[in-house]
């Protein structure tokens, strides 16, 4: 069977299609939230790499770099998956390289299934140099908004936040099973 499909404009971002007698929406991928949220941060991440990368560090290096900076303590490898909302894999892989790297240390938990992350001396000394660089770059991404429209957009990404569970004044406990001060 030939597959034949026509495709309606309804309004500005919605489509209505028909292939092969069934039918339903489109939409304006341009226009979709998430995948304009995507493309945004797809952006920011890029406009940061050049800063990071000087480093040896790649995006998934930095979110496992910038989540242990927070803490002066051993981490679980397991927290900054499920903080980072980076796969498991990714993490264990940034891991390895900062630690080829001398940037962080991997310890074995009490119960020896976790694995504990930590900064070393030198890892703490570059995310402290790199703190400043990522700060200026957030706000050279953010200098075209007013300061009433930076706090509209921090209102509105605080609200589909919790709305995720992903609040940064939400217990860490559903993530972590631990209640412990989020970031």
């Amino acid at each position: 069977m030939i597959a034949v499909a026509t495709v309606e404009r309804v309004s500005d971002d919605e489509y209505m299609w028909n292939r092969n007698g069934v039918s339903g929406k489109r939409i304006d991928l341009l226009a979709f939230t998430p995948f304009r949220l995507n493309r945004l941060a797809a952006e920011f991440s890029e406009a940061l790499l050049a800063d990071y990368q000087r480093f040896g560090i790649d995006v998934p290096g930095w979110r496992v770099l910038s989540t242990l900076g927070i803490y002066d303590e051993p981490q679980r490898a397991t927290d900054v998956v499920r903080c980072t909302r980076t796969h498991k894999t990714r993490v264990s892989r940034a891991v390895a390289h900062m630690v080829e790297l001398g940037l962080v240390e991997r310890s074995e938990g009490l119960d020896r299934r976790e694995i504990m992350l930590r900064l070393t001396a030198f890892g703490r000394k570059t995310y402290e140099e790199l703190v400043p660089l990522m700060l200026a770059r957030e706000e050279q991404f953010l200098s075209c908004l007013s300061p009433a429209q930076r706090s509209a957009l921090d209102g509105v990404l605080a609200t589909l936040e919790t709305s995720l569970g992903l609040a940064l004044g939400a217990s860490l406990a559903k993530w972590t099973g631990r209640r412990r001060t989020p970031f």
